[in-house]
């Protein structure tokens, strides 16, 4: 109930500040609205434990604020992903065998975008700030439940799945296409400690780090469709 709650907020939010964009000195400012969707490449960035790239998708809408004979455009956007995130493990707290534990993350995520208009609006060098909020770790397949996380001598994979669900991302890509379709590649860095939460969990850390220290990393490739 509080995650829908969330996203109705974050949504009204969003037609708030879409309103807010009228004129500005001489120039006219054209609003669109974009329907985006596209797949990812996700990891977790840390020394505690030893990660997997998994995959994963993302969707969302966003408001862009068109301004003719200015260097740059500006937007707003409402982001939804879902992803795999793989951590190495084990059977037991002996076991020789060694399998990654695939865990689900879901995200919603707040961005403000400047688009650097390269070749006008037809290449844009996209770059701000998102604000996140996410799922805990969901493990994807419970006959692994008893694991162990590598790294760690009893740390088991359900103990971790408490992650930090309020975080800061950065982002950087390129914009390309025509006024109504456009391709798009991003990279999004996690700013802040996703892991950050573990450490006021009360947890077995006996043979590994006793900091918890992660940071998200996630590759995106997708289309956007204005109107």
């Amino acid at each position: 109930m509080k995650k829908v709650q969330l996203y109705l907020l974050v949504a009204l939010s969003i037609c708030f500040v879409t309103k807010s964009f009228s004129q500005h000195g001489h120039y006219d400012i054209v609003n669109g609205i974009g329907l985006f969707g596209g797949v990812t490449k996700v990891d977790l960035i840390t020394d505690n434990f030893i990660t997997k790239e998994g995959d994963g998708f993302i969707g969302g809408l966003s408001t862009t604020a068109e301004i003719p004979f200015k260097w740059y455009n500006m937007s707003y956007g409402l982001h939804f992903s879902g992803s795999t995130v793989s951590i190495l493990g084990r059977p037991t707290a002996t076991s020789p065998i060694n399998e990654f534990v695939d865990y689900k993350l879901f995200a919603a995520q707040l961005a403000l975008m400047m688009h650097v208009k390269l070749v006008g609006s037809y290449v844009t060098l996209d770059v701000g700030p998102m604000l996140q909020y996410n799922s805990r770790l969901e493990l994807e397949n419970q006959d692994q439940e008893g694991y162990f996380i590598n790294n760690y001598d009893n740390l088991l994979v359900t103990d971790i799945s408490n992650i930090s669900q309020f975080n800061l991302d950065g982002t950087v890509g390129i914009t390309a296409g025509f006024k109504f379709v456009k391709l798009r590649a991003h990279y999004i860095y996690g700013a802040t400690n996703l892991l950050k939460k573990l450490e006021s969990e009360d947890i077995d850390t006996s043979g590994g780090y006793s900091r918890f220290k992660g940071n998200m990393s996630m590759l995106l490739f997708g289309a956007m469709v204005s109107f």
